[in-house]
C-alpha cells in the first residue's frame, strides 16, 4: 500500500548501462520508483503527461537535437513541480551551472555510487539542491549583478524577459505595459549599451553582469 507515496522518478541517460544501473539503486530505495527510463529529451518530453515524474535525472549530454540543458527548460515549463537533477561526466563544467540556470535542482556524477545518488535524490526531496562548492560558488556570483548598471529597474527586468526569449507582445503582457512602450524601453536599451541588436545586447549584458 505504500507504493502510491514512493516519489516518481524518470532517467533520462542515452547510456543503457548507467540507465539500468540508477534504475536497480533507485528502485531498492522504499522512498523512490522508477516510472520510466529514456535515452533522449524528445522521447521523453512527449511522455510527461503521462509519466508525472517528482524527480528527472536529466543527462546533460544527449544525442539528437535537444540536450540535457534544452530539455531541462521545457520539462520546467510543462512540468515545474518536477525537481530536476543533472547527470554529467564533469562535475565542475560550465554545462552543470547552464542546466542550473535552466532550472535544475543540483547535479550528480555519472560516477555516482548508490549512497550518493540516493542521498541525492533524498536532499532534492527535502527542498535541498545537491552541488558542489564551486558549482554553488558559480551560481552565488551570477546573482551579483553589476551595481553601476547604466539600465533601469524596468530596463533590467525587461532585457532579463528578452534574455529569457520573449517577444514584445509577451514583454508587454508580463509587465502590464504597451508593446508600444516595451519597444521605446529596448530602444533605450539598446542606445545605453550602444548595441544594435538582441544577440549583441545579452552578449554585453552576460559580460558586464547587467542581468
Amino acid at each position: 500500500m505504500s507504493v502510491p507515496f514512493k516519489k516518481r522518478v524518470l532517467i533520462v541517460e542515452d547510456d543503457a548501462e548507467i540507465r539500468n544501473s540508477f534504475s536497480l539503486i533507485v528502485n531498492s530505495s522504499p522512498k523512490f520508483t522508477v516510472v520510466n527510463t529514456y535515452g533522449s529529451c524528445e522521447e521523453t518530453i512527449k511522455h510527461l503527461n503521462q509519466d508525472k515524474p517528482d524527480i528527472v535525472l536529466m543527462d546533460v549530454e544527449l544525442p539528437g537535437g535537444m540536450n540535457g540543458i534544452q530539455g531541462t527548460r521545457i520539462i520546467k515549463e510543462k512540468a515545474p513541480q518536477a525537481e530536476i537533477i543533472m547527470v554529467t561526466v564533469y562535475e565542475d563544467s560550465e554545462l552543470v551551472f547552464e542546466a542550473l540556470k535552466a532550472g535544475a535542482s543540483g547535479y550528480i556524477t555519472k560516477s555516482a555510487n548508490y549512497m550518493e545518488l540516493l542521498a541525492a535524490l533524498e536532499e532534492i526531496s527535502k527542498g535541498g539542491a545537491p552541488m558542489s562548492s564551486k558549482i554553488a560558488r558559480m551560481v552565488i556570483d551570477n546573482f551579483h549583478i553589476n551595481p553601476h548598471s547604466p539600465l533601469t529597474k524596468r530596463e533590467t527586468e525587461i532585457l532579463q524577459l528578452i534574455s529569457e526569449g520573449k517577444t514584445y507582445t509577451q514583454i508587454s503582457e508580463e509587465l502590464f505595459i504597451s508593446k508600444e512602450t516595451a519597444k521605446t524601453h529596448i530602444k533605450n536599451i539598446y542606445s545605453k549599451l550602444q548595441v544594435r541588436s538582441k544577440s549583441e545586447a545579452l552578449a554585453k549584458a552576460s559580460l558586464e553582469k547587467l542581468i
